[in-house]
């Protein structure tokens, strides 16, 4: 491989891999037609939803598993090694491409660009056991799905996500990450996620539109005017009830370091992938996963008072929902359905704005 303009297209298909909130939490060298380095960061400091940088990880895996698919592409194996001697909330990570003659083009590289997160209702036409078997073959070694399909699977966690999205819309630390992310009367936006992509009507956009305005506006509605409950019912409830079912993704063993994180991250993008080729949409549900961390770990995460006994809660329902042994062993957490594909969405930065000098 000698040709720097091959590494280019590489690291311009990379940069579609997702990341929570599209924070894209990466920057890239190049140091050579062979040997890319991304530069990684994980967003714990201000973003109450990546604890211990931990989602940031998943999304670091996404964006290795997204640029060795297409590698493949072009006849490149990928290896990619994290350096040790960086600190865990910005690991660097050395991505090295070699030919490889035999290697077929991954088919989920057609794929990069067409995944999205599809954030309103879906039929609930249940998946096919085929369907299934193809999501579960599409996972590396070690990875497997746990399945909630039943009606009262779809309720109990309709309920679970309910009662996350009240903490999510009541505490000053969450208030002050969605103030950030939206992109107002938007369609589409390079770095942050659209109104028109949250999933709710247009009333109630602009309504939130407003409230988000002050902390205090959010706190006025939330006492007086059940402000909650329009887009926990739009944006939880009822996306929860409307679709196939919601999977959990397990690993073998309960992930520790930030390698198994990057490990999960890799399996999440082949899942995603897989479902878009089938035509599939997708939702992560994964702010359960967080408040019941805080809560197993004893952190305090807000000064809203209640906030650590509502986290209990959440964890006690998920552990219910799930059982202790697959609680510890989730690592992502979604729903899935068939639907049309989302009509508004987050794109990315150019690579350009990617792209750091040697």
């Amino acid at each position: 491989m000698n040709d720097s303009s091959v590494l280019h297209k590489i690291l311009d298909r990379a940069r579609w891999a997702p990341s929570g909130d599209n924070t894209q939490p990466w920057r890239f060298q190049i140091l050579a037609p062979d040997h890319a380095v991304a530069h990684c960061f994980d967003t714990r400091d201000h973003c109450v939803y990546d604890l211990d940088g931990h989602p940031s990880q998943i999304a670091m895996g996404a964006l290795i598993e997204t640029a060795a698919i297409a590698a493949s592409a072009h006849g490149l194996a990928l290896h990619a090694q994290r350096r040790h001697d960086q600190a865990v909330e910005r690991p660097v990570f050395d991505l090295r491409f070699t030919s490889q003659h035999d290697l077929r083009p991954d088919p989920l590289e057609a794929e990069i660009e067409r995944r999205s997160v599809q954030r309103r209702p879906f039929s609930t036409q249940a998946l096919r056991q085929d369907e299934k078997d193809i999501l579960s073959r599409s996972l590396p070694a070690g990875y497997s799905l746990h399945w909630l399909e039943s009606p009262t699977q779809r309720r109990a966690v309709a309920g679970l996500l309910f009662r996350s999205a009240k903490l999510r819309l009541t505490t000053p630390e969450a208030y002050a990450v969605h103030r950030e992310i939206i992109d107002w009367k938007k369609q589409f936006s390079d770095d942050k996620v659209p109104d028109q992509a949250l999933g709710v009507d247009a009333a109630t956009t602009r309504l939130m539109q407003w409230i988000l305005g002050s902390w205090a506006r959010v706190q006025f509605f939330n006492r007086f005017m059940a402000g909650t409950w329009m887009p926990r019912i739009q944006m939880d409830l009822l996306p929860a009830l409307r679709c196939a079912g919601h999977y959990a993704l397990l690993s073998e063993t309960p992930p520790k370091t930030v390698d198994d994180y990057v490990a999960a991250g890799r399996a999440v993008q082949r899942l995603w992938l897989q479902l878009s080729a089938l035509k599939l949409q997708m939702q992560p549900e994964v702010t359960p996963l967080v408040f019941a961390r805080y809560a197993s770990k004893g952190l305090t995460f807000s000064r809203q008072h209640g906030s650590s006994q509502a986290a209990s809660a959440v964890r006690d329902e998920l552990i219910s929902l799930l059982g202790p042994d697959l609680e510890a062993r989730t690592v992502f957490f979604g729903r899935v359905g068939h639907s049309p594909t989302a009509r508004s969405r987050s794109l990315r930065l150019a690579l350009e704005r990617l792209l750091q000098p040697r």
